[in-house]
């Protein structure tokens, strides 16, 4: 099991294998034959970023049998989805704003987060394993009351793509078994969500080898799995943690706009 992660020291970026409170750094490509390069760091002493940079993240909605049961939604055929931009993706430890001119509900959504290794396009389960990395926290933010302020169009993409709104990490964790683990969110210390990976109607082969049917699949980019129940608007002062068994705590806060 293996813990990567990007970070930012004195200016300079750079990506690694945290081990412990250090930070062996590699040279290369995380997904191509990465190196350790000699130098470590302490990982105190740096700026985490986001893992990796996709060039997009692809979410899920209706994912989650428990969720599906609450609203009475039957399993999709085919994964339902919306990209989020590039430009929504935050690091751990970084502050998630309300947006500016939006007075309605901010809710998180606590998600495993799927990370390509290889480019795929239509590829069977077998090829969607060879495809994936690792794995990491995301936390979904929505802002729920643009889902449907237009009756005509349901926006997902605008209520879920604004700056700050796709928040993962810290790290990703490759060789690893979540068959078993569940998914947490924590507001302020006190649980909100708790549901397992095996509540997720599509498990990640299945998502990867259908969803490269529909794109190529490129490194870096994070497939969101969708999210179980209790998924709650946030108050400005928030911490919001996002805990995944053998994968890590993924913490950020929440403010009004900057």
């Amino acid at each position: 099991m293996t813990h990567w992660v990007r970070f930012e020291n004195s200016g300079t970026p750079g990506f690694g294998v945290l081990d412990g409170n250090e930070i062996v750094v590699h040279s290369g490509d995380m997904f191509v034959e990465p190196s350790p390069n000699g130098k470590c760091v302490s990982a105190d002493a740096v700026t985490l970023l986001t893992p990796c940079e996709p060039g997009k993240m692809i979410a899920l909605w209706n994912n989650s049998k428990s969720s599906a049961e609450k609203q009475g939604l039957e399993k999709p055929d085919y994964p339902l989805f919306f990209l989020k931009a590039p430009s929504s993706f935050l690091a751990p430890g970084g502050v998630i704003r309300k947006p500016t001119n939006y007075d309605g509900r901010v809710i998180y959504e606590a998600e495993l987060g799927i990370v390509i290794g290889k480019a795929c396009s239509n590829v069977d389960e077998a090829g969607a394993t060879d495809a994936i990395f690792g794995y990491t926290c995301v936390n979904d933010v929505t802002a729920m009351q643009l889902l449907d302020a237009d009756p005509s169009f349901p926006q997902w993409s605008r209520a879920k793509g604004f700056d700050t709104f796709g928040a993962f990490g810290p790290s990703i964790v490759s060789g690893v078994d979540i068959s078993g683990s569940s998914i947490r969110a924590e507001l302020n210390g006190r649980e909100r969500q708790n549901y397992a990976v095996n509540d997720l109607f599509m498990q990640p082969t299945e998502i990867v080898a259908r969803l490269s049917e529909s794109m190529t699949l490129e490194p870096g980019d994070v497939i969101a799995c969708g999210t179980g129940p209790g998924a709650l608007p946030m108050k400005p002062g928030t911490t919001i943690d996002v805990i995944i068994d053998a994968i890590g705590t993924l913490s950020n806060t929440y403010e009004g706009p900057s």
